[in-house]
């Protein structure tokens, strides 16, 4: 049984930890590969390997940086339909999902390539008489990044490919559920010039990210994954004086007025609902309807749409599924849960994925796409991110009610509206309380040179990832005030608070 194995200091190395879990293929519920997690030693070796290249690699010119960057994203592009199968076979997603998926993240990586432009400082000629100022955006040294399983290219690539342009070394953490990726993105950062030990990959669990969060030498940590882990990440690399970023759960909601194109709103509401399986942090899982009308034209034409979604594998389809399975048997279970509490709290399930059997893969780990009507706040399936192809319909009575409810809710990642009133999209888009607003754009994800990131307990710290956020992250600002020697200026010593006047 393949093993997959760490990255340190430019070679791939298998860990030695006893601890080994198992990775499958979520289509089939066979195991394909296993990883073995590593020690708080291993996770050490690979921070000291970073530590030791940034010295070299931080003093480069952001112009050699730059080109790496440059040869990464042509080897990404070469290479991007192996990688998106392996994406798909160790997560599930369809293939032409993980292509887009590594395409968002190639965005990242072309961002990355103006790093010149993005590190420049600034210049005051003449602040005081005879003294000029100007500032200096530092790299910070090793950073360390800790991924989910839904995105195990895109979420990476938000992250390493700003830290190493701005002159930083990395470390970074992938889910244990589907680790493989990472490794082949290390492969080829070396092959596109990336010196030895300026990027590293420890696989593993909690054991190596308390190392990540508590090592003196880690000067940054960004995260994404679940809300109750990215408080916990969050506290603990600030208590021990990190930057950190720390993206958690969402309950993105879309807001449907009565006067929205229908059949445009259906489609979005469709794929934003049920691609890669819901898995997404900027799944659209709950519908606010203004009005009996619109909720009920919506949910007429979501249940016909719904039943002739294809489900089934990622790979080798023709044609190609639509929605492929949940990441483990495990979560389906939770996902089950969720479904079962929705029918037991009172909601209306209009379209039921409990039983869905994919045929020749019925060990897969498939929950078919589900609809619940009548959903209140109160409900479990309302209040807690599913992770999974569920989708909550609300009926309110107006576009007041609609937008209190989305803005009471504790997650603030992403919200919608389908309108063809500008008036009602500029109003919603100043008022709602969320990180990222879509008007008529069901994922309203930003691209590489915006930043991503959400309000509320969607995110903990001030800076989001990617764009000139991205860039400020990891980066620290340095200010120079210069004097140099003039015979005619007065060399006395001055005692009085300096104000270069």
């Amino acid at each position: 049984m393949e093993t997959v194995a760490n990255f340190i200091h430019g070679e791939c190395v298998t860990g030695a930890g006893q601890r080994i879990q198992a990775i499958f293929n979520p289509a089939t519920g066979e195991q394909i590969r296993q990883v073995a997690m590593s020690t708080a030693q291993e996770t050490q070796q690979a921070i000291a390997a970073a530590q030791q290249a940034f010295s070299g690699w931080s003093k480069q010119s952001p112009l050699k940086r730059a080109r790496v960057m440059f040869r990464f994203k042509a080897l990404l592009e070469e290479n991007a339909d192996r990688l998106a199968r392996l994406i798909s076979e160790e997560h599930g997603k369809v293939f032409s999902d993980a292509i887009g998926e590594l395409t968002r993240g190639l965005e990242v990586v072309e961002f990355a390539c103006g790093i010149p432009h993005l590190q420049k400082g600034e210049h005051s000629a003449n602040v005081g008489t005879g003294v000029d100022s100007h500032s200096l955006m530092q790299p910070l040294g090793v950073c360390a990044g800790i991924t989910p399983f839904n995105f195990p290219a895109m979420v990476p690539m938000w992250m390493f490919p700003i830290a190493l342009a701005t002159g930083n070394t990395f470390v970074l953490k992938p889910s244990e559920k589907d680790p493989s990726l990472a490794l082949e993105l290390a492969r080829l950062l070396k092959q596109a010039g990336l010196p030895d030990g300026v990027f590293n990959v420890v696989q593993g669990d909690k054991e190596a990210v308390d190392v990540l969060l508590t090592d003196p030498r880690v000067q940054a940590v960004s995260f994404v994954g679940s809300t109750p882990i990215a408080q916990y990440i969050y506290e603990t690399a600030s208590a021990h004086g990190k930057r950190c970023q720390a993206l958690g759960g969402a309950k993105n909601h879309c807001l449907l007025m009565p006067d929205a194109d229908m059949e445009m709103a259906t489609g979005a509401i469709m794929g934003a609902a049920f691609g890669a399986a819901g898995e997404r942090c900027m799944a659209l899982s709950v519908v606010v309807a203004v009005g009996d009308e619109a909720a009920d034209d919506l949910c007429r034409r979501l249940e016909e749409q719904m039943a002739s979604l294809r489900v089934g594998p990622g790979l080798d389809q023709a044609p190609e599924n639509e929605m492929g399975p949940l990441i483990s048997a495990a979560h389906r279970s939770k996902v089950l849960g969720y479904i079962d509490s929705g029918e037991e709290q009172g909601a209306r399930l209009r379209v039921d994925g409990r039983g869905l059997r994919v045929k020749g893969h019925e060990q897969g780990y498939f929950v078919g796409p589900t609809l619940f009507d009548n959903v209140t706040p109160e409900m479990r399936i309302y209040r807690e991110e599913i992770f999974g192809p569920v989708l909550s319909v609300v009926r309110v009575a107006d576009y007041e009610s609609g937008l209190q409810l989305i803005n009471d809710h504790e997650y603030g990642n992403g919200a919608a509206i389908f309108t063809r009133d500008g008036g009602t999209a500029r109003r919603f888009g100043e008022e709602v309380q969320a990180g990222m607003v879509g008007i008529n754009v069901p994922i309203p994800v930003p691209m590489a040179f915006h930043s991503f990131g959400g309000w509320k307990r969607s995110i903990f710290g001030p800076l989001n990832v990617h764009g000139n956020d991205g860039v400020r992250f990891y980066t620290r600002m340095k200010t120079l005030t210069a004097r140099w020697p003039d015979l005619q200026q007065d060399r006395g010593a001055a005692f009085s608070m300096p104000t270069l006047g």
